[in-house]
């Protein structure tokens, strides 16, 4: 495969100069979320944009044909975030509503139906929803009150609800009103709860549940005693998350050295990335996992055969690597093959599988 040796810098139809503001510019970047093919981003002035592949109607915007540069969803300036799963997007509103589109065979939309919605359609009436996590086929979403709620694909009990019947419309998990984090990987769902203990329950054939073992649960099952988990990212099989400390650990599968530990055996319990904890954050995708520093920094590992990497290769790295010499990085967002991230200026960048209608990108520019 041919690879383009310079990061794609993501434009809008009237961005086409590269913001140079540190977030007053309304055409500056806020966050982003990446599905498989498809990617959706929030802009400051509290717009929604999207592009990639839309087979399902994941871009929202009526129809299914493909976009290869950011087309803004309807009119709205009140969107607070978004997450996608690999066919479907769901945001929410700053008035704390929910909003899905997309696939929704097996229900992850959470309307009551496994009909494919090709505009934002409202979840239910309630508008008291906090945060969404999007996995492959399920979704996670927190409400304001701390409570947690499931729905979609359940064939491995990923919704926690103790049995492996798919739900069609949000259902609470438990009674537990003191869940802070909820992420979601294909199979596997993984929460923190506001005292910092973790929790996990689904697909365990990896590790991926941290737990010792690679037996399935379908309930929250608590791992370790910690109780200073900061932070928690699912990618298909395996698990990413900080602690209060800054320091990162990994668990699941590794066959691409994702976990990058410098081999490729898999880790069914939490396992230290060897080195300093400064990290800021983490975001896995499927089969690979990108960083932040505390200085700005960008790194990268595991599976690599789109470029998502940004290393100017195709190949897996199982250590973790360096992207290029840049330290004004400030967000993250992996699809299954693609890294999107946004630099403190507000501009985003993309590389590997790209949603933009481009070949993919293998190596980030350091701007110069």
């Amino acid at each position: 495969m041919m690879f383009k040796e310079r990061l794609t810098r993501l434009l809008t139809a009237d961005d086409d100069v590269p913001s140079t503001t540190g977030g007053g510019s309304i055409s500056a970047w806020s966050s982003i979320a990446c599905g498989d093919g498809h990617a959706v981003g929030l802009k400051e002035d509290g717009t929604l944009w999207a592009w990639g592949d839309n087979g399902d109607g994941q871009l929202g915007l009526g129809d299914t044909g493909v976009r290869d540069a950011p087309t803004q969803i309807g009119s709205c300036s009140d969107w607070a975030r978004v997450s996608c799963g690999d066919y479907y997007s769901i945001g929410l509103k700053e008035n704390g509503s929910l909003w899905a589109w997309g696939n929704n065979i097996d229900g992850e939309l959470g309307i009551g139906d496994a009909g494919a919605r090709h505009h934002p359609t409202q979840v239910g009436s309630e508008s008291d929803w906090a945060s969404v996590s999007c996995g492959a086929g399920h979704t996670l979403a927190l409400k304001k009150d701390g409570s947690l709620w499931a729905w979609g694909w359940n064939g491995e009990g990923e919704l926690g609800l103790s049995d492996t019947t798919k739900a069609i419309t949000p259902a609470k998990v438990g009674i537990a009103r003191d869940w802070a984090i909820a992420a979601c990987g294909d199979g596997h769902s993984v929460a923190v709860k506001k005292d910092g203990s973790l929790w996990a329950w689904g697909w365990n054939g990896n590790g991926q549940l941290g737990l010792g073992d690679t037996r399935m649960r379908d309930a929250p099952t608590r791992v370790g005693k910690w109780t200073d988990w900061a932070a928690v990212c699912c990618g298909a099989n395996h698990t990413a998350a900080l602690r209060s400390d800054r320091s990162l650990w990994v668990w699941g599968w590794n066959g691409a050295g994702q976990l990058g530990m410098g081999d490729t055996f898999d880790r069914n319990a939490p396992t230290k990335i060897r080195g300093a904890c400064n990290w800021a954050s983490v975001w896995c995708g499927a089969d690979h996992t990108v960083a932040l520093r505390n200085d700005g920094s960008l790194w990268a590992w595991g599976w690599n055969g789109d470029g998502q990497l940004g290393l100017d290769s195709s190949y897996d790295r199982d250590s973790v690597t360096r992207v290029d010499s840049a330290r004004d990085w400030a967000a993250v967002s992996c699809g299954a093959d693609c890294t999107v991230v946004r630099k403190k200026d507000g501009t985003l960048w993309t590389w590997g599988r790209t949603t933009t209608g481009a070949t993919s990108v293998a190596r980030p520019s350091t701007g110069d």
